[in-house]
């Protein structure tokens, strides 16, 4: 049996590997030059692979159709995946959130592990090579590129989806499964920064505020997330801003509002004891000093800019209603939404082609036998943390294995 995969990002790779067994001749067609391209930036080069978490918890972290993931995930999930690095020679460590890294560190061990396991079950890759259209002939596959033409039982469309396009994803099995009739739900951008109207200060670009909260509600809505923001020119990031911007990618967001619990750890009494304690220390000093014992100076000129009153008020003369206010701001800090960051720095699209449409034991298209869909061209999608990389593995897997079982037959 022949198999052609295209796309080797770690789906269409893991596909390969699991399809890649004695009567199985596998073909994996990728547009770049080498393999892995996307995933060689995931996790600023350090590649959170996988996350360390059981079936049902990962399955909660999954935003776009979870229930569809859970036959998949109780053949091949997290603690397969760590197996099969460990045993292929790629140590892992496990870090704050049950996150999955190489030990070094480096992406290039993940994709280098990968590649050499392809390489070693005799897959044949093709590099800069675009596929431009999959035709089907009775029972095989016809997949025309600009390298000539190439023939196969089997069919694995492992694109991706429009995220960094830099990296080639620029929505190719969107189209490839559009013309076998499938439905395409519509794609929006995942895992990527908020726009804010807000003027950010020179000082305050690139600073990362640990351990706070983001808030953010549209009256029907309300989705909370407790970690680490960063402050950049015209927008936010950060774990917990890119977490939360897969949970309204797909609402209208006319009435969202945002804000941030500065002091998530303390309570309105305890932070009003804490600035009298603040004042008692400094009775001569100006509210000025007062932020600057309660927040990080890179942060108090955008503060002073939603105060109700002025930083140089003296503190002697910095009354009970004052200080109200000031507890309300650093409680609820708000900033004005103004979109998201587009596709060029989103981490994974939302959207896809829909699962409906997909066995999900296997990934096999139930419209065209032996056509897969893998990875992050399908609609699903998942929190930071490792979720999408280990979602493309799965799907992967299972699709190949699908392939290997129907070799042998």
């Amino acid at each position: 049996m022949k198999t052609i995969i295209i796309g080797a990002g770690p789906s269409g790779m893991n596909a390969a590997i699991h399809a890649a067994k004695e009567n199985n001749d596998v073909t994996l067609i990728e547009r770049n030059a080498k393999v892995g391209r996307k995933l060689y930036i995931s996790g600023k080069g350090r590649c959170n692979l996988t996350n360390n978490k059981e079936v049902r918890d990962f399955i909660n972290n999954v935003v776009g159709n979870p229930k569809f993931l859970l036959s998949a995930f109780s053949q091949y999930g997290p603690k397969d995946t760590m197996k099969w690095f460990e045993e292929h020679g790629c140590p892992l460590v496990s870090t704050r959130g049950d996150r999955v890294f190489p030990e070094s560190y480096k992406s290039s061990d993940v994709i280098d592990t990968m590649y050499h396991a392809c390489m070693d079950k005799g897959v044949h890759f093709k590099f800069n090579t675009r596929v431009l259209d999959i035709k089907r002939f009775g029972d095989y596959f016809m997949v025309s590129t600009d390298k000539g033409t190439f023939s196969g039982d089997c069919v694995v469309i492992a694109t991706g989806g429009l995220s960094y396009p830099a990296t080639g994803s620029t929505g190719d099995g969107y189209r490839f499964a559009e013309s076998f009739e499938h439905e395409i739900v519509p794609t929006v951008p995942a895992l990527c920064g908020i726009n804010i109207k807000e003027e950010v200060p020179h000082p305050l670009m690139g600073f990362q505020f640990n351990n706070v909260a983001f808030k953010v509600s549209d009256g029907k809505f309300h989705h909370e997330e407790f970690g680490d923001l960063s402050f950049y020119d015209g927008y936010i990031d950060g774990p917990i801003v890119i977490s939360t911007s897969s949970f309204i990618n797909r609402r209208d967001n006319k009435d969202l509002k945002m804000e941030i619990d500065l002091k998530p750890a303390l309570d309105e009494e305890k932070l009003l004891g804490r600035i009298q304690r603040e004042i008692e220390k400094n009775p001569k000093g100006h509210v000025y000093n007062l932020l600057a014992a309660l927040l990080p100076l890179e942060f108090c000129p955008l503060f002073v800019k939603k105060l109700p009153f002025s930083d140089e008020i003296l503190l002697s003369e910095f009354n009970k209603k004052d200080r109200l206010a000031l507890i309300e701001k650093l409680k609820h800090f708000p900033l004005t939404f103004a979109g998201l960051k587009g596709y060029e720095r989103a981490v994974v699209t939302a959207g896809g082609v829909s699962v409906k449409q997909i066995n999900a034991k296997t990934m096999e298209s139930k419209i065209v036998p032996n056509l897969y869909f893998v990875g992050e061209v399908l609609d699903v999608d998942a929190k930071t943390g490792g979720y999408n990389i280990q979602i493309a593995l799965t799907t992967g897997a299972v699709a190949g294995e699908d392939i290997a079982n129907k070799s042998t037959i």
